[in-house]
């Protein structure tokens, strides 16, 4: 209890009431919240359409992104295991290896078992440290606003964690939440101010500031240096789907996401089921996925209609785009936030309508960023609520016009 207490005793001057003692009780309140529910919830359905509180809402979220993150560990110890295996490597000798000498799991890359606990020995961490400095800051600021600290960290943390390479260093992970936390949530208010979604905004910030580590073609695949490999999304920027189709990687595999990439986002499998699930419980707006797809779809086609001799994306299909690199992942999960996307059903289309085209640009036109997803939801962000007001004044106008 001494590092609690010491961190206490440096935000208890901050309190509003004062007292030591009520400084105490304050973060032990923002705390029991934080893992139970209070006895004073509501009884009554305190929305229009729901009962609903952001505990729940928090909650099934974490669930809907479970399939993403078992997949992703197993699919990056799979990659390593498989890399290991083909180059006749042996076994690392940093602690992962190590452990899984002394436990006696094999780097087996056809046990299920092996692969995901190998997955998870890199996972955990990410998520451990992702955890303990965004906590920090959602603690500190809690404290010092003198509010409780609510659940929607915990859907920040695992999102933020998931879109990750398994070899980001750990003080990267630490200094990216950190950003995202203060910079795109905490400095704007907290929880439901934040214009843009914090995970994303980290993400990027990593992106931006460390590219080396974040991108290329040494990240992927952990834990030997010599191995490396691009992302499918990668090669098909720089050689089209004969490329793809060459390193022997089909739709179907991309599908099932065992491929390169990010921990949680190669599966577009496990993240359209995560989207049944959030849409189903009235977590997510199937407007928004759908306008998503129908904006890629719009502009991938526009783009294959053009055609290009020098340009090897404008002739990727529109179901390459769908299960290529973060794409699925985004449009399921990020765009999806309810605080930093439109709340219109009008302006939802237009809002999934605008990232789905606008990651089909980036990623045809602008080669040196082949992803795209990511910074199209965040340039939509910015505009959501300009687009919600639009659509509301458009509203107004039609009811006066039908009194006049």
């Amino acid at each position: 209890m001494r590092p609690l207490r010491k961190l206490l005793d440096k935000v208890e001057p901050h309190f509003e009431k004062g007292g030591r003692l009520e400084s105490y009780q304050a973060i032990y309140e923002m705390l029991d919240t934080l893992f139970f529910s209070p006895p004073d919830v509501s009884r009554h359905a305190p929305h229009v359409r729901d009962a609903i509180d952001l505990k729940r809402v928090m909650g099934l979220v974490v669930v809907g992104v479970l399939p993403c993150a078992l997949f992703g560990m197993w699919n990056t110890g799979h990659q390593a295991n498989l890399a290991i295996e083909q180059l006749g490597l042996s076994a690392p000798s940093d602690w992962r290896g190590a452990l899984m000498a002394a436990i006696g799991i094999g780097h087996d890359p056809q046990s299920v078992g092996a692969a995901t606990f190998y997955g998870l020995l890199y996972f955990v961490p990410i998520y451990a440290v992702t955890l303990a400095a965004g906590g920090v800051w959602e603690v500190l600021f809690a404290g010092i606003r003198n509010h409780e600290v609510n659940e929607g960290f915990f859907v920040t943390s695992i999102l933020y964690a998931l879109t990750l390479p398994a070899t980001t260093p750990l003080w990267q992970v630490a200094i990216g939440i950190s950003f995202g936390v203060v910079m795109a949530k905490e400095v704007f208010g907290g929880t439901g101010k934040n214009f843009m979604n914090p995970a994303l905004a980290g993400r990027a910030f990593l992106y931006f500031a460390y590219p080396v580590e974040m991108s290329g073609e040494s990240v992927w695949t952990p834990p030997i240096d010599v191995i490396t490999g691009a992302t499918s999304l990668a090669i098909g920027a720089e050689s089209g789907i004969a490329g793809i189709l060459d390193q022997g990687i089909t739709w179907m595999d991309a599908f099932v996401g065992n491929i390169q990439g990010s921990v949680g986002e190669t599966s577009a499998l496990a993240c359209l089921l995560g989207g049944v699930f959030i849409v189903y419980t009235g977590v997510a707006s199937w407007r928004i996925i759908a306008g998503v797809m129908l904006g890629m779809f719009a502009t991938a086609m526009l783009f294959n209609a053009v055609g290009s001799d020098s340009n090897p994306m404008f002739a990727m299909p529109w179901y390459w785009h769908l299960v290529l690199g973060g794409f699925a992942f985004g449009m399921v999960f990020m765009a999806t936030d309810p605080v930093s996307a439109c709340v219109t059903n009008p302006g939802r289309w237009v809002f999934g309508f605008l990232i789905g085209a606008i990651t089909v640009v980036i990623r045809v036109v602008n080669i040196a960023f082949p992803e795209g997803i990511m910074l199209a939801i965040l340039f939509a962000n910015i505009f959501a609520p300009t687009i919600d007001h639009f659509v509301m004044r458009a509203n107004v106008s039609r009811r006066l016009r039908r009194s006049a």
